[in-house]
């Protein structure tokens, strides 16, 4: 029930969602005896949806999640460990087109290369299923052989778990197969805004992870340069504002830890 309520309310409460299906109805009321509120309704939402658009609302949300957890520090020794979140590749593309479609958090997948190389003796997993809300698709897990083969890592080196639909059960999954043992030390590995909400879920299903995020979506300081486009705008904002109602839905469910993780 809640990987439902949480793909479809998270939907409605977008920002430009919300603010699109409020001036929608807006329009609607021009059209009875509540002319005048619908029209200020339509006028207010249109308004907000360019500021959103211009303004970096989106920067802002993002910065603050991405300055939680600072770049890993390789001085603190190789880990017994890898966990690399999915959430990169397309896996209804990829079927259709017969190879891996990999997108935005590109960088997830290429930290295995990176990683394998440089730690040859950690296990590394790779958790990644299917986050429709239509049961019985493809998993992403399934496509990645191929960018192993890609990358000169040996498909034996990554372990893939290919059941998760959420950060929640990416924690609980991963954990299985890990297994991890007191002492061991094990990388976390996922987009520096995701990082807190998912620091949050490992630590709540008992599994310790130091986190190794990557792609990041600003600079190290806050940048209040406008949007070049509205799209890039409203789009900064909405996959930000994303988040932080996840880590709202995920604190109040007792899915975290705590609101917002840190170090």
């Amino acid at each position: 029930m809640f990987f439902v309520l949480s793909k479809t309310i998270a939907f409605l409460l977008l920002p430009s969602n919300l603010l699109i299906i409020a001036g929608l109805i807006g329009l609607a009321l021009t059209a009875t005896r509540y002319r005048r509120t619908g029209a200020g309704i339509a006028v207010t939402c249109l308004t907000l949806l360019l500021l959103l658009g211009v303004f970096p609302v989106g920067n802002l949300l993002f910065n603050a999640l991405e300055r939680r957890f600072p770049p890993w520090d390789p001085a603190r020794g190789a880990p017994d460990g890898i966990i690399v979140l999915g959430g990169t590749i397309n896996p209804v593309l990829s079927l259709e087109r017969g190879v891996p479609v990999v997108g935005e958090a590109a960088d997830r997948v290429i930290a295995i290369a990176r990683l394998a190389r440089q730690f040859p003796v950690a296990r590394i997993i790779f958790s990644g299923g299917n986050g429709s809300l239509i049961p019985g698709g493809p998993a992403e897990a399934d496509f990645v052989a191929p960018l192993l083969d890609d990358f000169g890592v040996p498909r034996g080196r990554v372990q893939l778990e290919n059941r998760s639909r959420n950060t929640e059960e990416n924690a609980l999954f991963s954990k299985e197969i890990a297994q991890p043992k007191p002492g061991e030390r094990w990388l976390l590995v996922t987009s520096a805004w995701h990082m807190p909400r998912a620091v949050g879920c490992f630590r709540r299903v008992g599994f310790a992870v130091e986190a190794y995020p990557v792609d990041w979506h600003t600079k190290k300081h806050v940048d209040f340069s406008l949007s070049p486009s509205l799209v890039m705008g409203l789009n900064s904002a909405d996959t930000a504002a994303h988040e932080w109602l996840g880590l709202v839905a995920y604190w109040l469910t007792g899915r975290t830890s705590t609101f917002l993780p840190d170090p």
